[in-house]
């Protein structure tokens, strides 16, 4: 991704800015509840596969919702898409603050996953389509959205879980009516008229082998990242760390690296070698990370420089794998993303309660050690489906015109 116009980063609309403060909050969504597992399991008398179930409700619904996205976007247009998954998030969030127990938080995650898959899947189309000048700069802008609310939210986790488990899902509905409140404001109306898009398209898609290889090694990748992401904070509370604060502000270590190497590495080793030869370098690497934490999971130390390395990793696979889904098939990007991040999310949804589950038959190394093994297929995947990802290693549009082929496919 070239980066010759992010000097013009700043330079753009209102609108394109209340877009990414709303993305912003709605990745902070992903890491908010990391740091107050522990409290909700305390506080709620729930089992750690319980408490997991608060990431698999919201994954398992935001991913399902992925499939339909593209449909219900190119018929009512970008801005109501938005709105309505902004209001769903207020509305689900408020509630999982009010819960009396554990099994009303999983359902009202149900809820906030609906929502986040409406926003998620539209706001990059969204950012892109409304960009002036640099539509490059547009991009970074929204990886950097993404990785500044995966930073952030574990951080304020951390912070208003101090206070109280339910301090964040007030937080984030608190948030996200802002949110709400800058996009009624700060985005017009687009003038063209939405191409509808037929509602069996991702699934279809799902056929063509190059987007088949790729959704197949991220729902295995993403087994990965949600068992760092979600199932470290039960294996850090034996280590002495159960508190909201110190778990937020590892996590937050965690999402920074991850901020940083998908904004600014990524894009100098794709500007370096194919697309695939990155994943092929960087999966196995992640896969050692997963091997060190199962080898040193009574380590606090160790544990600790393994979530931060995994984000660091995770950041670089991210922002590749988003760009080869992009680049792999000639399907509308609105497509192509719906059916790739619904896939992708499933993955995620199956990770976190299978972790604890593992973690109680087996012992505490078990997950990160099956995660490494995730991983790897995911490797794999990529190297067996090499010769239906040559369209992915062509040489790169730059951004510029990748921007507006996005625009132009996504065109509310």
């Amino acid at each position: 991704m070239s980066h010759d116009r992010s000097t013009s980063i700043l330079k753009q609309p209102t609108a394109v800015w209340a877009v990414a403060f709303a993305s912003v909050i709605a990745f902070m969504g992903i890491g908010l509840v990391d740091p107050i597992l522990p409290a909700i399991a305390k506080s709620l008398q729930a089992t750690p596969t319980q408490t997991e179930m608060l990431f698999t409700s919201y994954l398992l619904i935001t991913g399902i919702a992925m499939f339909f996205s593209s449909w219900i976007s190119s018929r009512i247009g970008a801005k109501k898409t938005l709105l309505i998954g902004l209001a769903l998030i207020v509305v689900f969030a408020t509630a999982a603050g009010l819960s009396q127990n554990v099994e009303s938080i999983i359902g009202f995650r149900a809820g906030w996953g609906l929502g986040n898959a409406l926003f998620i899947s539209t706001a990059l189309a969204t950012i892109v389509g409304a960009a002036s000048g640099g539509t490059s700069s547009a991009i970074i802008l929204y990886e950097a959205a993404l990785g500044l609310g995966i930073a952030i939210g574990p951080l304020l986790g951390g912070l208003l879980g101090s206070w109280s488990w339910r301090g964040p899902f007030f937080g984030t509905a608190t948030l996200m009516a802002v949110g709400f409140v800058a996009i009624v404001s700060l985005l017009k109306k687009n003038p063209e008229k939405p191409q509808p898009t037929r509602l069996s398209a991702p699934f279809r898609a799902l056929g063509k082998p190059a987007l088949g290889f790729l959704a197949a090694a991220a729902l295995f990748y993403n087994i990965g990242f949600f068992v760092l992401l979600a199932y470290t904070p039960f294996a850090l509370v034996p280590l002495g760390v159960d508190d909201a604060i110190t778990l937020g502000l590892i996590f937050f270590g965690w999402g920074v690296a991850l901020a940083v190497t998908s904004v600014l590495v990524a894009p100098l080793l794709t500007a370096r070698m194919p697309r695939t030869r990155v994943l092929w370098l960087v999966l196995p690497l992640l896969g050692l990370d997963l091997l060190a934490a199962g080898l040193f999971v009574r380590s606090l130390a160790a544990l600790i420089v393994c979530v931060v390395v995994g984000g660091l990793l995770l950041g670089i696979l991210n922002t590749v794998l988003t760009e080869c889904v992009m680049e792999a098939t000639d399907l509308p990007r609105s497509v192509a993303s719906s059916a790739y991040s619904g896939v992708r999310f499933l993955g995620g949804a199956i990770a976190p309660p299978a972790a604890t589950l593992l973690a109680d038959t087996v012992g505490p190394a078990m997950p990160f050690y099956a995660a490494c093994v995730s991983v790897l297929i995911a490797a794999a995947l990529i190297v067996i489906g090499h010769k239906h990802l040559k369209r992915v290693d062509a040489p790169h549009e730059t951004a510029q015109q990748e921007a507006e082929v996005l625009a132009l496919a996504d065109a509310d």
